[in-house]
This record gives C-alpha cells, structure tokens and sequence, in this order.
C-alpha cells in the first residue's frame, strides 16, 4: 500500500491508513487457496455465484426486432438463482407476460409479436444471482430503443454568395440514438466533391472558404444514415447561386486560373470553424479526440497543427479532412494542453488555440479476486481503481452496502479499511459475494468477488500407479497433484522406504511435484507422494523407468548431384533395446510419401534419378514413445543451365554489332561462361561456329564480325555441371562488303622440278574475303639480281613459275583482292626452284674404336655445289649382318642414322648395337628430294659382353620339401655362354638369412633345392655368364603357402604351361625372340618403326590330362598364387601379374558409370583416360576403387575412355567407345502413371461385364438392354471392327501390332506367307461370300442397333425375343455350345 503524506491527511482517513500498515506489519496472511479444475472436486465444492455473462451498460436496442434479450449468466454451487431490478425497484417477471427468464439462466426474453412497444420497457436493469453462500450483481444496463427521426419539414430559399467569398451551408441533422452518420450528395446520388477549398465539418455543415462559379448548383443536400436502424434521412436541397461582377465563360476556366482572368478580389485568412481566437476542449481517457480547423479566405488557406510546449505525438496523430482535422486514437493524460492550427495564404495567416482537458471514467488498478480459504486462515480482498476526478470507493456484501448489514459474529472477522478489506481467522459460514464500486462522474466499475470458506480432506488429483519412463541424464519431474483445505502437506518416499526425498538429487514442489535433476539407472524404482492435513491424508505411486536415449549417431549430409543421378541420406540410430522407434523421413517439413521411387531401408534414403522437385531440405526423424532425434541435410540438384531467351541486337555498325540477352535459370550452379555462336547462310549454311565466350556475369556483348556476312546468332550458357542447349537464333544482320583485311598465310616456293618453282599459299577462309570475285597478286623475282618483280592475279592458291635454273633463291610476296580493292602485302619470303640428284658421293667411308655397342665412323665429305639442292645430311644405313653366336639367327633389316655437318673431316658414332655381331654400311648424302650413290660398304664386328637376363624364371614344387628351379637361355647371349649363376637365401621377414651361390653348365637350365623346412622362403637371384662376366639378374621370390599343411591331400590338380602361366602371372614381361630384336640405332630424319614382335613360343611340357578344376577367390595382393592340379608330381607357384580388364560403361546424357576389375591392392589409384571424338580432346582423371561416376561429359556425343594404374602406366585395359544420350526432356509416359493404368483397368472391366450380361440375356433367350445401349456399345465393338474377327487369343508382336485376321503378328504374317489355312478361317456365326469376304453373321447385333426396322417396347427392350441362330451340322460337332465364355460372347457380337 502506499504511504500517505502531508497533514491535511491526518483526519480519518489518515488514521484508517496507519491502522492498516500496522496491521500489515503484525499479521502473517495465508496464500489463498486455488481450487483445481477436477470435475470430482468442482462437484463437490460449494461456490458462492459468479457472473460470467451480461450484457453491455450502455445497450441500444433497434425497435424492429421482435425480442429484446437482456443476458445475465451465472455459476455457483448450489446452482444460483435470478432475480431483477428495473430503475432501482424490483422486477416481478411474473406479472408481465410479454417477459420471460431462461432455464438455468438470468436471461431476460421480452417479446413483442403479441403487440407492444420497446419503448416502454427502456430503464436501468441489474441482475442479481444468489445461492446459500452469497448474491453477486451485475452491471447497471441502461436499454435505450434506436431512434431514426424524420428531417424538420422546410423550404430553404435559395442561397446567394458572392464570387470568391466563403459560405457555410447547415445541415442540423435530427438527433438520434446512435448519432446518424452525415454525407453530402447532389440529385444524381453522386457525393460532393471535397477538397482543400470545399469540405464538411464535424457537425455535418458544408463549408466553402471560397465559392467559385463553377459552384452554383440547385441540389446540395445533406444526408443523414441511421446504421442501426439501415436507414437514410435526406434534407431538402440547397440551391446556390453565385453572383459575379464580370460574365464567365466555361471556356475559360483552368486548374490554375479558376476565375478565367476575371478580376476577384482576394480575401486574408478567417475561421469559419470554430470561431475567435481561442477554445476548450474535454476528452475522457481512452476516447477518440478530434480537433478541427476550418478557414476561409482566397486563395485557399493551408492549415497546420503544432502543440505549445511540445511536440505532437507522431506516432499516435493523424491528419485528416485536407489537414484540416487532427485525430488522435486512444487519448491519454500526457496528450492534454494547448493545440494550435494556423491557416494562412498569401494575404496573411491565423491562429486559433484550443485547450485539451482529458478527463477519465474509473479504471482499475487492482481489480478484486475470488478469494478461497480453509478455516482459521487471513486473507484480504483489494479494490484499486482510479479516474479524473479520483473515484470513490464502496464496498458492498450480498448486494447490499457494507455499512448498513447487520453486526454478526462474522463480522468481528471482518474489517473494511478503504480500498481493503480484511479478514482474520474466518470460519465455516462465512463465505460470502463483495462488491466494490469504483465511481466518479464520469461512470463507474463495479466487480464481484467472492469468499469462499472451504474445508476438505486430501484428495489426490492424478491417475492411480502410473508407469513413467524417462531418458537417462534427463530432468526428470514426477507430478502428484493433490487438494485439500487446509492446503496439505506432501512428502515423497522411493520403496516405501526412508525419509522423505528432498535435497541433493531430489526437490520437492510445493504442488506435489518431485524432481529428480539428472535422472540415472538407479534412480528407477516405485515414487510414493503422501498428503496429510488435520482431516485425514491420502497417497499415490508412481513408478519411474530410466531408458538410453534415442540418437543419430550418423546423420545425413547436405548434397550436391546432378540431374538424374542417385542421391542418398544416411540416418543411423541407436536407442534402449526396450524402446521401440520408428524412423519417418520429410522433405521442407512434409512427410514423404515413400512410394515406388523413393526407397527407404533401416539406416538410409535413397533417391533414384533425382529431379529438380527433389531439391529440397530432408530430415530423418526416429521417434520413441518417450523421446526423438532429428537431423537435415540440403539436397541440391545441379543441371545445366537453361538456354537464354530475348536475344536482341542492337547499335548496329560496319564490323560490329551488340546483342543482348536474358539469362535462363541457372539451375542452382552460376553460370560461368557464355558462348556466343553464329551461322552464316552463304558458304556453310546450317552450320553454327563459335564466335566469343564471355563472362557468366555479362548479358550485353560488343561482337566484332567480318564484312560481307549475313549472321545470325545463338548464346549457350556454361556452369559447372555443363552446357544448356542453344538459345533461339537471333535476327540475322547483315555486315557490308570491304577489301580484304587479311594477308594469304604459309607463302612459300619450292621446285616440284629441277627447272621449276611452285609459289604455293594457304587461300583465305570465307570469313576473310570481305567481298565478292576474291583474286590474288602474286610477285617473284632471283634474290640478289635487281630484275624488276614479276607479278600475276590469279584465283587459284598456287602458281608454278617454269624454267629455273636448278636450285636459286627468289623473293616472292602476294595480296588478297576483291572487287572493293586489294588488301595489305605480305613480307617478302624467300623461296627455292627445283633440286636435282646430288652429283658426288661421300668416300672413305670406315671406322674406329668399335666396342661392344658403339663404333666411331669417319667419311671424306662432299663439295656442297655437288649437293645440287638443301643440304640435308649424310645418311649411314647399316645392318647386323649375322651374330658370331653359333645358331642365333638375326633380322637384316637396315637402319639408318644421319650427321648434319660441313666440317672438313666430319666423323659421328653408331650407338645402340648389338654385342658380339658382325655389320655392313655405306652412306650417301641427301638433299630434300634425292639421294646420293652410295659411298664403299665397310664390314665390322662389335666386342663381346655381358649376356641378357635368362628368357624366364620359374619356380616349381613337385614336393612339400623340394624347389624344383627351371629357367630358359637369354635370348641375346651377347657372347659365348660359358654358364649360369644362382644365388639366393633365405627370407625371414625383412631379415635374409646368409647368400648361397651355385653355378651351372651353359647347357643346364634347371636345379632341385632341398629345402630344410617346408615354410622356409628363399629369395634367387638367376644370371648368364659369357667369359666378359656376369649378364642381367631374374630375380624371384618363392612365396609362402597358408595351406602347406593339407599340401599332400589334394587331390583335383590342373598343371599349367609355361603358354598359360607365363602371360598371366609372369612378375617381369618376357624378352622377345632373337628375331625381334629392335634396331640399334633410329635413323634422324627418317625413322623406321620396329615391327610388331610375335608372340613367344611356350617351351615343350608334357602332355596332361585336365579332369576336375578348383578354384579359390583370392584377393588382389602381391602373393603368388598356387594352382593345383590332380598330379601332385608338381606344383607351380607363380606371381600374378597386375591386370586391368572388363572395362564397362553405361552412359546417360550427362554422365556415365564405369566399372572395371583389376587384380591390384585395395588401396590402388586409378587414371581415367577420356577422348571426345569430335575435337580430341583429351581429359584425364583421378580416381580410386571402381565404381565410378563421370561427369561433365556432353549429351549425344562419342568417347574413348581407357583405365590405367596411376602407380604403372603401362598396365592399361582396352579402350571402349561410348555414345552418351540425346539431352534430357523431362517428360511424363502417361502409360507408366498410376492413374492411366487404374482408368483402362476400370473401363477394361466395365466392358467384361457388359459382355457378360449380354451373354447371359442372350443364352436364356432375354431381352436385350435398350436400344441405346446396342446404338452406341455395339456399335463401336461391332460395326467398327465387323472386318477383323478375333481369335480367341490375340498374338501381339513386340512392335505393338496385331493381326486380327489369324491371331499372328504382323511382321510373323510377313514371314509365314504360306501359312495353313486353318488359320484364315472365318469367325464361327459368321458366313463367307462367294468372293471370299466374310459376311455379318445373321444373328448380328447390328441389325438391331443400327436397323431401323427393329421394334421395342417402351421399356426399351425388343418385342420378339432374340436367339441365337445355329448350324445344326455346328452345333453337332462341338458338344458345348458356343457362347459359353465371355470370349465367345465377344465372337458372337463381332
């Protein structure tokens, strides 16, 4: 409560103040008491009443309605009771029969069909509802009937003004209830138009702060609308006339000049409304406050509002009415003061102030509660309200004053202290129903509020030994709502055992709530609350499940695919055992409908062939019955873009041109780049070039063109993912002719003949001639000479200039020309006549220093003159005569090699020969054209060396306890073998054990090693020995074996060749013969490929015979792989060799999977190898473990792709070519829709059974439907198809089509000209003409649906019965009879 100073205050209220502080200070109040809504305790629980309904204070009535309702509703236990009072005086609803109260209701019902008038029941009403614990009031209603009263009859003389003056014309509307609304209107009903000269006022008046004459009418009439009563009141009309000094012409009038130049004297600023200087103002609190400024005067004053001491509140004025009304909603005190308007014009300006008083009717401050106690317990009610003036407040018991009740011994519990009333100790009996009213002048607030003694035993409120199961680490809050009164007391108990639960993990609410802060596994068990107060207690059990919680633990991922690729979402769950959960998967927070495409398993989503409706925000949703998870992820579907559209050009100039487009969707990936094409319709018509790219940011492009072409246009748009397709062509533009710009390319002269030169040039393109009847200049003249040039205009791309002498220099130069003039000269080129066969030969030809595979060769040059054309090189050609090896037989295929050099004693070395060979050469000197006579031949043999490594190594095992080593003879000995050399030693882990050595004979190749323990690995190292020292070394590794020890029982053993093991699993590629040998050394300018070597023989085995085949799935990996057999005299252990094979591509428009296999480890990298066909580009890259997907290929285009290992480049598979697909047209096949397939089924079986029934009638000899039925149905299943007779069975061929004549299809028809004819019989019931054709059988429906001489009765069947008309010589031959199916009923209606 607040304090209250001063000493003015220290009279009886002062006192009563202190006397409730001190109150306060000493006395502890009892929280109140809040009743539960549970339908057992409100049954039982006694209330005093309660308004909960009536009708407004001020209620208005219309006098048309036949009943007046008056509500008043209230609730209370007992049910209350109603009663009236009408102006202060009880109301006796009996006596009068015209009224009458709701059941279970205060609602007054005055009816008026029988006769009388609302009018005579308007006054002041007030409700009261009472039970045994007290009265509560309603509000004070004053019904009040609308009022619509008619306009005053009057004549109104006609209203003359001035031109220029101001003028007020007066409505006056009639009083009514509500106030009517005002407008202004002339005869035709169209309203008066209103503007900154001409407007109405608050009070309805018309106002002209100037008349024109343009105003002078007979029909300005004001308008009254009654909107309660819908009706509208009309006064009778105004007739202006506006008198002027000067004649006006209507001609003349203007906006700016509405006096048509007719002198009109102007007139300073006056108020027309309100008048003088100054006015008030009183607005009550939370009303509407309009203020309002009406001036005259010519010109047409302005207004404008301002607020002294301040400024206008912006956010709650408004401005109406031309400015000339200031509003504003909701008024509060801070918006009372002085406003000012000002109008003004060019003449002078006015003030006027007007005082704002805002005033309020009582409003609350603290407005008084239902108050609920148990006996002995404190309590008060407060009652706040204030106004302007301060309101007064009264408080009132049951309806009647407080002051004025009887002393009862309740009341010495009771004390009122102004605004305050409290209550000390109550008891049963007390209760009651408190009123306060809160009143000023300006109206009242009046409030029920009730208190209520109430004492009850505890009861508890919730379900009985409810299960409750919550997540582990989670709040936990155990509810165990209860009442009673007094209010009480709760404690928890877990298992019955123990004190109460309160403090550490546990905290007990004051509304029966236990929580458990972090609830864990051995928090689980059986909860027990307990209320006691002094009238008994009561208890109840919850039991409490701690469970895991559910999770994502791999949630799905935001992606980017492409068009028609495969996108999938991953959504791994974990959750208690016990708990079942379901996963639901939604897309922008719609569930989806998981139908034929999408495809949903445990932990996934997967989306086939995605499409731009799939883009889109995914969440996967698992769901226990106590908890759920969630997780999103974007998907975003990339495409090419789509084409631009509105191409334009525009700034057309000679060699130039702008164009302008409108970019299409991007389809979520920028576009990068544009391709502008074009096509001409001269040279290359149809065909589209590319012109420019520019940037994916730019849309208007300068292009630079060619002269003398008629283009036309396209753009492309480029992202990331690819091409769009071309946009439409754009209007084609043509260039003008000029002379050429460019010079011919690649001039040069060369001699095609001794005595010749040919002048030849590249021909400029199309794009470059610029202009018709395109010619050449051609000039030439021997360098050095001082001859005057030589010219000649030719179309063609060659001149030849005859009888030259042999090889002499000339300067050549040449032009482009068309009919609009020559373009620029080339630079001067030096060219060549005709070369002839050099006349000398090199001699003293020989050589020195020839080692093993060089030798140093030395020649006596030739004059250059000799040359007789370019000196291009001496050329040695040389050959490997034979091999000084016995039996190794060579290839003699010459090799050359050249030396460039002028030097007086030239000299060059012979690399790359074969050791211990014997050789021949010559040499001969070249030109461009011609060859020289050869020099003398020289013979000689290389040295001695090192042999090759032996031609294979092979390690084979005829016992669990031997090694039997096996190996062939180099294929280049390079000298004389004198032996073989074998070293190995043992393998233990990355540790070798000490090295062995064994020699062997040359004529030995194999060797038997006994091992010491049958899991020992050895490593050897094999090589030749010629007498210059050891050759290269083979070197292998025996592998180790998992299944050694069950080595002696296999049984089922394949041998393998050395043919079959050596290409598969040899570690090293084999040698190739001695007859394959490459040539030593490749010639300079004329390089000779080696030939293709032919495959090497397989050395001699013995014969086997191949029975049973077992195989074992190995992984790729280094180990070697053992292959047995059904033998076991051997076994063969072998490296495999790395493979890549079955390379498989399935394309689609965009991309293409591809897959391969491959024997190398499971960590391998992979390089894709892609060739466009149409330009050769060539694209590589990265990849790991097949599948793969590639991307960004071109639609309809044709590839190459291979597959290679990124770690051995030389192990690649085959090259495949693949054609990718024509674009993607998002199309819908209406066969494959749901609906399409459902519509034929239900018509499909709609026709089945209308056959049926037609069977049926026609088999019992019925009646048939109707005639409408066989003029429309059979018309179209018979007439239409009477020519092609069905088989019982229709043959379909895979093309679609039918054949209806013998059941076959068409193309099998084609095939099977001379098929029998017992297939091209006629249908049975149908008759064959003399001429071949079959005829309408006579039992046919048509006749009678098409016919019209068929007859029927008027329900629309046929007056004689139809049957069925038989052979007899039929009808015997076939037991059944004919229509005894459904199909058959088809052959019978055909």
């Amino acid at each position: 409560m607040r304090p209250v100073g001063g000493r003015e205050m220290l009279g009886k209220v002062g006192h009563a103040a202190l006397t409730l502080l001190s109150l306060l200070l000493l006395w502890q109040e009892a929280a109140a008491i809040e009743v539960p809504l549970d339908p057992k305790i409100q049954q039982d629980l006694k209330q005093p009443p309660t308004i909960i309904k009536q009708s407004v204070k001020d209620y208005i009535v219309d006098p048309r309605d036949n009943t007046i309702i008056i509500e008043c509703e209230a609730k209370g236990n007992p049910v209350p009771k109603f009663s009236w009072r009408r102006n202060g005086r009880l109301f006796t609803i009996g006596k009068d029969p015209r009224v009458t109260m709701r059941k279970r209701s205060g609602t007054l019902e005055v009816g008026f069909r029988s006769g009388g008038r609302p009018e005579d029941y308007e006054g002041e009403y007030q409700c009261f509802a009472s039970n045994d614990l007290g009265v509560a009031l309603s509000n004070k209603i004053l019904l009040r009937v609308s009022k619509a009263p008619l306009w005053p009859k009057e004549v109104l003389a006609p209203v003359p003004v001035t031109e220029g003056s101001p003028l007020v014309l007066p409505c006056n509307p009639p009083p009514g209830l509500p106030p009517p609304l005002i407008f202004w209107m002339d005869s035709n009903m169209t309203p008066i138009l209103q503007d900154r000269r001409v407007s109405m006022g608050l009070n309805g008046d018309l106002y002209f702060a100037n008349v024109l004459v343009q105003d002078a009418h007979s029909d300005y009439s004001c308008n009254a609308r009654f909107n309660f009563t819908y009706t509208i009141q009309q006064k009778n009309p105004f007739n202006l006339k506006v008198q002027t000094t000067e004649p006006y012409n209507d001609t003349s009038y203007n906006a700016s000049d509405p006096f048509g130049g007719r002198k009109v004297a102007e007139t300073p600023p006056s108020f027309l409304s309100p008048e003088g200087s100054g006015s008030s103002k009183m607005v009550l609190r939370d009303e509407q406050l309009l203020l309002e400024c009406i001036a005259a005067g010519l010109p047409t004053p302005s207004i404008k509002w301002f607020k002294r001491g301040g400024d206008l509140p912006a956010q709650k004025v408004k401005f109406e009415n031309f400015n000339k009304t200031l509003k504003i909603l909701s008024v509060s005190e801070e918006d009372a003061g002085e406003y000012v308007c000002m109008a003004d014009n060019r003449l002078g300006s006015i003030r006027h102030s007007i005082d704002v008083q805002v005033k309020a009717a009582p409003y609350w401050l603290d407005k008084p509660t239902n108050l609920v106690l148990a006996p002995e317990e404190n309590g008060r009610l407060v009652c706040r309200a204030n106004g302007n003036p301060k309101p007064n407040i009264q408080w009132l018991m049951n309806g009647e004053p407080i002051n004025k009740i009887t002393e009862t011994p309740a009341s010495a519990n009771r004390e009122v202290l102004g605004d305050t009333i409290m209550f000390r100790g109550v008891q049963i009996g007390s209760s009651a129903v408190y009123q306060c009213n809160a009143s000023n002048q300006h109206g009242y607030l009046l409030a029920n509020a009730f208190v209520s003694v109430l004492d009850m035993a505890p009861r508890m409120l919730g379900p009985k030994n409810q299960l409750i199961k919550v997540i582990m680490n989670n709040r936990t809050f155990l509810n165990c709502p209860f009442f009673g009164s007094p209010l009480p007391e709760l404690r928890w108990f877990k298992n019955g055992q123990g004190s109460g639960l309160d403090g550490g993990q546990y905290r007990a609410h004051i509304n029966g709530t236990l929580e458990i802060k972090r609830a864990r596994k051995e928090d689980e068990g059986i909860y027990t609350c307990v209320a006691n107060n002094m009238l008994g207690k009561a208890e109840n059990q919850v039991q409490l499940e701690v469970k895991e919680p559910t999770r994502i633990i791999q949630a799905p991922t935001h992606q980017s695919v492409l068009r028609g690729s495969k996108a999938s979402f991953h959504c791994k769950v974990v959750s208690d055992p016990s708990l079942p959960t379901k996963v639901t998967w939604t897309k922008d927070g719609e569930r989806l409908d998981l139908g034929w495409r999408l495809k949903k398993d445990e932990e996934s989503l997967t989306i086939p062939s995605v499409t731009e409706n799939d883009e889109g925000i995914y969440t996967c949703t698992v769901k226990s019955e106590i908890d759920q998870d969630s997780a999103s992820a974007r998907l975003t579907v990339l495409d090419r873009p789509d084409p631009p559209i509105d191409l334009d050009l525009s700034d057309p100039s000679a060699r130039s041109v702008r164009l302008t487009w409108i970019p299409g969707n991007e389809r979520r990936s920028p576009v990068t780049e544009f391709l502008v094409q074009f096509e001409e319709n001269h040279w290359e018509p149809g065909r589209w070039q590319d012109l420019s790219s520019f940037p994916g940011d730019l849309n208007s492009v300068i292009l630079q063109l060619a002269p003398n072409v008629n283009y036309q246009f396209r753009v492309i748009a480029i992202n990331s993912v690819g091409r769009s397709q071309p946009s439409q062509p754009s209007p084609r533009y043509k260039t003008t002719a000029a002379p050429p710009d460019a010079i011919p390319r690649d001039l040069r002269g060369w001699g095609s003949d001794k005595d010749n030169m040919e002048i030849t040039w590249e021909p400029l393109r199309d794009l470059e001639k610029n202009g018709p009847n395109l010619q050449y200049n051609v000039w030439w003249r021997r360098k050095d000479s001082g001859d005057n040039w030589t010219n000649v205009t030719t179309s063609e791309s060659k001149h030849v200039v005859r009888y030259t002498e042999t090889y002499v220099p000339y300067e050549m130069k040449i032009q482009a020309r068309n009919e609009l003039g020559s373009g620029p000269e080339s630079n001067i080129v030096i060219g060549y006549s005709g070369e002839d066969k050099p006349a000398d030969s090199p001699t003293e030809l020989r050589v020195s220093k020839v080692s093993s595979t060089r030798a140093n060769i030395h020649w006596k040059p030739v004059d250059l003159s000799s040359v007789q054309g370019e000196f291009k090189e001496y050329r040695l050609y040389y050959w490997r005569e034979a091999s000084l090896v016995p039996g190794v037989v060579v290839s003699k295929e010459k090799m050359t090699t050249g030396f460039y050099t002028t030097v007086p004693e030239p000299s060059g070395i012979l690399k790359d020969l074969v050791p211990y060979s014997k050789y021949k050469m010559f040499m001969v000197v070249a030109n461009s054209r011609y060859e020289s006579l050869p020099s003398n031949n020289v013979e000689f043999t290389t040295a001695e060396d090192v042999p090759d490594a032996p031609r294979f190594f092979r390690i084979n095992r005829r016992s669990l306890d031997t090694l039997y080593l096996e190996w062939g003879k180099p294929l280049e000995p390079n000298g004389i073998l004198v032996g073989y050399q074998l070293a190995y030693q043992r393998v233990n882990g990355s540790r070798l054990g000490p090295q062995q050595i064994e020699t062997f004979r040359p004529n030995e190749t194999d060797f038997v090693l006994r091992l010491p323990d049958r899991n020992a690995r050895y490593k050897f190292n094999l090589s030749a020995l010629t007498k210059v020292g050891k050759g290269e070394v083979y070197a292998e590794e025996s592998p180790h074996f998992t299944n050694e020890e069950n080595f002696t029982d296999a049984t089922d053993v394949v041998e393998l060749t050395d043919a079959t093991l050596s290409p598969v699993f040899s570690p090293t590629p084999t040698p190739l013969p001695p007859t394959t040998i490459p040539p030593t050394t490749i010639s300079i300018t004329t390089p000779t490929p080696p030939p293709t070597p032919p495959p090497t023989p397989p050395p001699t085995t013995p014969p086997t015979t191949t029975t049973t085949t077992t195989t074992e799935a190995t992984t790729p990996s280094t180990v070697p792989v053992l292959v047995t057999t059904k033998r076991v005299d051997q076994n063969v252990l072998v490296t495999p060799r790395r493979e890549i094979w079955n390379l498989t591509v399935v394309p689609d428009s965009y991309y293409a999977n591809v897959n391969w296999s491959h024997n190398f480890p499971a960590d391998s990298k992979f390089v894709l190898e892609v060739t466009l066909d149409s330009n050769k580009t060539v694209t590589v890259e990265e990849v790991k473990q097949p599948p793969v997907n590639l991307k960004a290929l071109i639609a309809g285009e044709k590839y190459h792709l291979r597959v290679y290992s990124q770690e051995l480049n030389s192990v690649s598979s085959k090259s495949v070519t693949f054609k990718t697909k024509a674009a993607h047209i998002d199309q819908v096949d209406i066969a494959t829709q749901g609906w399409f397939i459902g519509l034929m089924c239900a018509i499909a079986l709609i026709i089945l059974i209308l056959l049926i029934v037609c069977f049926i009638k026609r088999s019992r000899g019925g009646k048939y439907p109707s005639p409408g039925f066989l003029t429309g149905f059979t018309k179209y299943l018979v007439r239409d198809k009477k020519d092609l007779p069905l088989d019982p069975v229709d043959q379909k061929d895979q093309d679609g089509s039918f054949d209806y004549q013998n059941g076959s299809s068409v193309r099998d028809r084609n095939e099977n000209e001379n098929s029998s004819d017992e297939d091209n019989k006629p249908l049975q019931g149908s008759q064959t003409s003399l001429d071949g054709n079959v005829k309408e059988s006579d039992d046919s429906l048509v006749d009678y649906g098409e016919g019209g001489d068929g007859q029927f009765n008027e329900d629309g069947s046929f007056i004689g019965q139809y049957t069925v008309k038989k052979d007899k010589d039929e009808t015997e031959g076939n037991e059944s009879s004919e229509a005894t199916s459904p199909v058959n009923a088809i052959y019978s209606l055909a």
